[in-house]
């Protein structure tokens, strides 16, 4: 389902298929507003990411202003990752979009028994819904807290609104 670009709403570019199903597994939040996220096609790899959100995205955003983007990649346990893709993204749109990942890989998180790819994402959207860290805290995910700080302020609202 395409989301109406008039109105708020997020777009997840995800690094492979184990990041599109955690995506997938966010979208599972019963009282998330499905019309308001699309997770789109894995783009093959975190410099991909990169240069497909560039390549496709960056001139859409600047277009459509209630726009909002989660890269979702691996980190691969590298320290600089966050500033190396945050310094990939033209400067107008910082507030806009949204770094995000496991510390290694998404295989690690199934190893440290967090279940499913699509449970440890529906758990990711309770904790965003709830405004916890139940998930999010776990030594492979708390590196995302500032980046998730700032995507909470922008996106609860309106992807989990009040009944």
């Amino acid at each position: 389902m395409s989301v109406n670009k008039f109105q708020p709403h997020v777009l997840v570019l995800p690094e492979d298929d184990a990041n599109r199903q955690l995506a997938n597994g966010f979208l599972l939040e019963q009282s998330l507003s499905t019309r308001r996220i699309q997770v789109l096609e894995e783009a093959g790899g975190w410099s991909q990411v990169l240069e497909r959100f560039k390549s496709d995205h960056v001139v859409e955003m600047s277009r459509y202003d209630k726009r909002f983007m989660v890269l979702l990649i691996d980190f691969d346990e590298k320290h600089d990752r966050l500033d190396v893709a945050k310094a990939a993204v033209p400067p107008n749109l910082a507030e806009s979009f949204f770094i995000l990942g496991a510390w290694s890989e998404p295989e690690a998180l199934r190893q440290a028994a967090l279940g499913s790819y699509e449970t440890i994402g529906l758990a990711m959207a309770k904790d965003c819904r709830e405004e916890t860290d139940t998930t999010w805290g776990h030594a492979l995910l708390r590196h995302n807290a500032s980046e998730l700080v700032r995507l909470r302020a922008v996106v609860r609202s309106f992807l989990f609104p009040a009944p």
